[in-house]
């Protein structure tokens, strides 16, 4: 009977939906038959249309029966297979089908039929009450919002970028050349500005109407909700921080991050594809800031805002947020899983009277293996990088430029390393030193 009511409260919702989809595909269609003549795609979303408004009419009776939703051996399927491991690598093969097959998914049509698709799967969601408590939460329908502007944003760049390198294919300059006209800043971009600010105004207003803000009571420690979530451009870090310690993930990787951008200008030697779109003459630099940004940033921002629930643990979409559920976990450190598990031996411990050289022995022995993988890691690999893979970056850039950039890309890679270290092996910290309120 839950549901029954919940299908009842979101039918003028969904019909809605679906009757905007529908009059979105019936105007698209319009335009491809008088505009472009393209009379096969303009009869696909034709029919699409009315098949977005025979789900709209369906929707508005409200019952179980009828509002179109994803069968449930789908929404189990998904929950089940929603766990940070497969989210990660999910994600993470996501973009890189995407940069592989760029050109293909820069067509206009092939971008319209995947908009349409998420679309039409957002609205069979919403009809699950657990995942439209989700969605539908005033505090996350923007961040819903941003992730369709993102990226459409980001298909429209890239667009731009597969176009140029096709006409610098063709010894012909780049769109940005072609239209290099000289524009007033009076009337034309102040007019523009003006519009613009009018439009965001009116949307801000109608969305203030209709959708109010989900003001709460003031903060008590008494009671604290349940997850407690930093603001969305935060949650990012806050998943860092189920990772590492605070004072690296809360002040050392954002600071890297920052010095990392204002050091670009000064580490980059490619003076191809400045001033306009490109990615085949820039695609080390491409694939490490869209790497960067959108696995190691705005997917983190996607889990911690739609997958992590109550006590910070993991759930499915279609999961209910219960604080009820129990997740057991052994996290152990790389010396407790060097000495105690592989040499079958306690961890080096020096007695109490010991003097202050003896101690720091015993920790330096003690973390010996973590402090050998880091060694490697931060100092062995960029030389074996150096006469290897990027042995062309090497001879460009010189020594320290290259160790800089070299750097900067280890560090940025310990995120998804420690992840994944943590979800297949249970490890805590490579480095634990208690004593001094180090680890890593």
């Amino acid at each position: 009977m839950h549901n029954e009511f919940f299908l009842k409260d979101v039918a003028g919702f969904l019909g809605g939906y679906y009757t905007f989809i529908a009059l979105v595909n019936g105007v698209a269609a319009l335009i491809l038959w008088r505009k472009q003549g393209r009379t096969g795609w303009a009869v696909t979303w034709a029919g699409f249309a009315v098949a977005m408004m025979i789900l709209a009419a369906m929707a508005i009776q409200g019952s179980a029966s009828m509002v179109p939703a994803l069968p449930q051996g789908v929404r189990s399927l998904v929950n089940a297979l929603s766990g940070p491991v497969l989210y990660t690598l999910g994600t993470t093969g996501l973009f890189i089908l995407l940069f592989v097959f760029r050109k293909f998914f820069v067509q206009p049509m092939v971008a319209w039929t995947i908009l349409n698709a998420m679309l039409l799967l957002m609205g069979l969601s919403m009809a699950d009450e657990n995942f439209a408590a989700i969605v539908m939460k005033p505090d996350n329908v923007p961040i819903v919002g941003l992730v369709f502007l993102l990226a459409f944003f980001t298909w429209l760049a890239t667009k731009q970028a597969v176009v140029n390198d096709e006409r610098a294919a063709q010894g012909l300059p780049p769109m940005e050349k072609v239209n290099d006209e000289k524009v007033l800043v009076w009337p034309d971009l102040v007019y523009t500005e003006l519009i613009c600010m009018v439009a965001v105004s009116a949307l801000l207003l109608f969305w203030a109407i209709f959708l109010p803000a989900p003001l709460e009571e003031p903060a008590s420690s008494v009671k604290t909700p349940n997850p407690s979530k930093a603001p969305w451009y935060f949650l990012g870090l806050q998943e860092m921080l189920v990772y590492f310690d605070p004072w690296y993930a809360g002040v050392v990787l954002p600071s890297l991050v920052i010095f990392g951008l204002m050091a670009m200008p000064y580490l980059d030697f490619n003076k191809e594809g400045n001033g306009y779109y490109s990615i085949a003459n820039r695609k080390f630099a491409y694939l490490s800031y869209q790497f960067g940004f959108f696995v190691l940033w705005i997917t983190l921002i996607i889990l911690g805002t739609f997958l992590r629930g109550p006590n910070w643990n993991f759930f499915g979409p279609f999961e209910f947020w219960t604080p009820y559920k129990v997740e057991v976990l052994n996290n152990v450190d790389l010396n407790q899983m060097f000495w105690v598990n592989l040499m079958n031996r306690p961890l080096p411990r020096a007695p109490q009277d010991a003097g202050a050289l003896t101690q720091v022995g015993t920790i330096l022995l003690r973390e010996a293996p973590g402090l050998l993988a880091l060694g490697a890691y931060l100092v062995l690999l960029p030389p074996l990088m150096a006469v290897t893979v990027f042995r062309s970056y090497f001879a460009k850039m010189g020594f320290i430029r290259y160790m800089i950039m070299a750097n900067l890309m280890l560090l940025m890679l310990t995120l998804p390393i420690k992840m994944i270290l943590r979800w297949t092996f249970n490890l805590k910290y490579i480095v634990s030193i208690p004593e001094l309120s180090l680890n890593f």
